[in-house]
């Protein structure tokens, strides 16, 4: 998948992850280290790696070359509707188009799965202003809270009708 944005990285590959290589364990370390700073505990929605290996969950890593640029999972809520889970940016990567391919690349599959609705939680904080940013860019609506989820402050709520675009 080629991205066509200025700054953006050439030949981004998005494959299925198993969790087992240090680059994807190190960044989904991070990326838990910095939600759970970010949110209080009972606030804080992204999984470790022991959660991620959960069977309902596929985890996708994004990358240039031999460098890990970004990931992604998926987990399936039932047979019609899917959540994002554990989207991420290295950091020396951002703004350069990852999150929107890995973003696309989700979309696409949960087509190919069937799903009707994809949806996601995300924070409120200015942290996470880029991450709603890039959702809505994409088609997603806010909505309320889905699954396991609960009406929380800290917390928004994001779904695409699956069928509609």
């Amino acid at each position: 998948m080629t991205i066509n944005q200025p700054g953006a990285i050439d030949q981004l590959r998005v494959t299925p992850d198993d969790l087992s290589g240090p680059q994807i364990r190190a960044l989904l370390a991070a990326h838990h280290a910095e939600m759970s700073a970010a949110s209080p505990a009972e606030s804080m929605h992204a999984l470790d790696l022991t959660a991620l290996r959960d069977p309902a969950i596929t985890v996708w890593s994004a990358w240039s070359g031999d460098d890990l640029v970004g990931c992604g999972a998926m987990k399936e809520l039932d047979p019609e509707h899917a959540e994002i889970k554990s989207m991420r940016t290295a950091a020396d990567h951002t703004g350069r188009g990852v999150a929107a391919t890995v973003l696309t690349h989700l979309v696409a599959v949960a087509r190919e799965r069937g799903y009707r609705r994809l949806s996601l939680e995300t924070g409120t904080e200015d942290l996470f202003a880029p991450a709603r940013r890039l959702y809505l860019r994409h088609g997603f609506t806010e909505c309320g809270p889905f699954g396991s989820y609960r009406l929380d402050p800290l917390s928004q709520f994001f779904t695409l009708d699956l069928e509609r675009c």
